[in-house]
Order: structure tokens, then sequence, then C-alpha cells
């Protein structure tokens, strides 16, 4: 019999990848290549922390926050939810727009509004202050967004962060959902142990182990 399955939910870093507006790029410099004779490939990248699929840390977005090196892992392993919500580009997801219950304690939104990770659109969608208090009541601990923020791009105040740093909950976004079923899931999504930083990128995947066989 199969064994569960396992679903990358992650965008490909490459130097086309969209990162916001004035942050840091993503670029590889090779110093050594197998195919022009040297003996290894060796090189070196510069880019943002919060580059593709990416987890926010609380220092991101409140002044006495963690660092994301600090964040417990449980937040971004374990029983998941993925949700497709219908809402317009520039809207924010609220309670009302939840179609279904929350069965678990990590939750993903799939609000298809920024659908090519390569070609920034600045009216993604968000998430609304109000559904992170509705979350935080239902008992999640993590929420996850299939665009670049939780809240919309000319939101200086990062109300729905702000929010998440009353509940302390954890932050993923930047997740590519497209084409994923909704349901319940496993979710790997580990963030790069990096000391203090606001952030940090993480090779996502659902686990699709509903009814499966053990290997």
């Amino acid at each position: 019999m199969a064994g569960p399955r396992l679903i990358d939910i992650s965008p490909t870093i490459s130097e086309r990848l969209g990162v916001w507006p004035g942050d840091v790029p993503f670029s590889r410099e090779v110093a050594l290549e197998i195919a022009r004779g040297d003996h290894i490939g060796l090189s070196a990248t510069r880019a943002t922390v919060h580059l593709g699929a990416h987890a926010d840390a609380p220092i991101h977005y409140v002044a006495d926050g963690q660092g994301i090196s600090a964040r417990p892992l449980e937040r971004y392993f374990g029983r998941c939810q993925l949700m497709r919500v219908k809402v317009g580009r520039g809207e924010r997801v609220r309670p009302e727009h939840l179609s279904e219950a929350i069965e678990a304690p990590r939750v993903l939104f799939h609000t298809g509004t920024f659908p090519d990770p390569d070609n920034w659109n600045e009216d993604f969608a968000a998430l609304s202050p109000e559904l992170i208090d509705f979350l935080a009541a239902a008992g999640v601990q993590t929420v996850g967004i299939d665009t670049p923020s939780i809240d919309p791009q000319d939101d200086a105040e990062l109300l729905s962060h702000h929010r998440v740093a009353a509940h302390d909950l954890a932050i993923l976004e930047g997740l590519v959902l497209e084409g994923v079923q909704p349901g319940l899931y496993t979710l790997i999504a580990l963030p790069l142990k990096i000391a203090a930083a606001d952030a940090a990128p993480l090779r996502a995947a659902l686990l699709d182990d509903q009814g499966a066989s053990a290997p």
C-alpha cells in the first residue's frame, strides 16, 4: 500500500523571485564550479530573511519580541488545516469568509490572490484582525497564507501582526497553495535557526496522511 504523500508548498528561490518593495532580492554568487574545472561546487547567497515561504518572528512587529531562533518548533510542525477562502484582491479575510469549522491548531489560507511569486502584485489579500482573534479563540496557534503578508502592503500599522502578537501565534507567509485540496494535513515548515532574526526562510510541505497506511 502507498504511504503518505508529501506536497511541496514552497516557491522556488531564484533571482526572479519577488520580494517586498525595497527589501533585498535573492542573489547567488558562484565561487567554484565543477563544470569549469574546479574540484567542487561552491556558492554564496544574499537575500532578505522574508524570502519566499518564510516564518515571521515577533521581533519583526513588536520591539521586545522574540527572534526566530527562540520560537518553539512545535508551532511549525503538526496537524494542519488548509482552507480555501473566496476573497477579492486587496480584501482582508474575515470570520464570515470561513466556510467550515476550525479543526486544527494550524490553519493555512488559500486566497489565490498572489498567483505568481516571480511577479509581484501589490493587491494581494490579507487577514483581518478580527479573524486573528477568532482563530485564537478557537485554539489556533499558527496561521499561514499564500501571499507575502498577513497584512496588506499599504498597512504600515500591521494591524493583524499586532493581534498575532497579542495571542502569541506563529506566522507563515509566502506559501504556494494553488492546486492543493482543502483539508487536514501534517504541516512541516521548520524555519532556519538564525539568531535573533526577524524571520527565516523555510521549505514548507504538507504530509497528506489522511487515511494512508503506514509506510
